[in-house]
């Protein structure tokens, strides 16, 4: 019997497409349970224990952000959101609620498939990480908790945020282009609107630079950005 490639919670209200993608990852080699609305989806998650999510953002009950913060709180499994929405903001709702990342209806089978083994590779990268700590003048990351502290604040951030910020420090005085970013944090050839490194960035500002009156992430227009550790 061949080893199964993980259990994924499928959270999907639609039937026939629910079905569909069922049947598609258990053929791949998936473990599959399936969950019709948010709230079950949560009851699933505590019961099967999946190792990556497939959450619809239209949800009855509860919708695809909502069950996603909730479970960013508690876990950081792998969260790809299902949308049929594509205009950026959707996107980047979902992003910012914590999902790792996104796929618009219709999807190719193969591209989904593609998403998830970079989703679980990340986590299981992410996972090998044994209570590494980061530092830069007053700001510190530990890895390991996934949490940051500036001076004695903790800082609240996204799971996106925590990687931006965890890959710009660990390349502090480099130079990293808006591509090399999306590459690395978001995990794959990215196809969409490169603004969205922008749009973290500024997240990034507003929760350290502004409330703590710092300047942390530098921009060299029209390159990229950068911290440094010589100020």
């Amino acid at each position: 019997m061949e080893k199964s490639l993980g259990k994924v919670l499928v959270v999907e209200d639609e039937s026939k497409l629910a079905r569909f993608i069922e049947l598609e990852l258990r053929h791949e080699g998936y473990d599959v349970v399936l969950a019709e609305d948010g709230r079950v989806g949560i009851e699933k998650f505590y019961e099967e224990e999946p190792d990556i999510i497939l959450l619809d953002l239209m949800l009855p009950e509860l919708n695809g952000i909502e069950v996603c913060r909730r479970l960013r709180k508690e876990s950081d499994v792998p969260i790809i959101m299902l949308t049929a929405k594509g205009e950026t903001m959707d996107k980047i709702a979902g992003l910012d609620s914590g999902a790792d990342d996104y796929i618009t209806k219709p999807f190719a089978i193969e591209e989904l498939f593609a998403r998830m083994r970079v989703a679980l590779r990340r986590s299981a990268n992410s996972n090998d990480n044994n209570g590494n700590v980061l530092t830069l003048h007053d700001l510190k990351i530990d890895i390991s908790r996934r949490m940051v502290y500036y001076k004695d604040n903790e800082v609240e951030l996204t799971k996106r945020e925590f990687e931006l910020l965890t890959y710009l420090v660990k390349n502090k005085n480099i130079v990293i282009s808006r591509e090399q970013i999306l590459n690395q944090v978001w995990g794959y050839d990215y196809i969409g609107e490169t603004n969205v490194v922008d749009v973290y960035v500024r997240y990034l500002r507003t929760k350290i630079d502004d409330k703590f009156g710092v300047k942390l992430i530098h921009t060299i227009r029209g390159v990229g950005y950068f911290v440094k550790d010589d100020e």
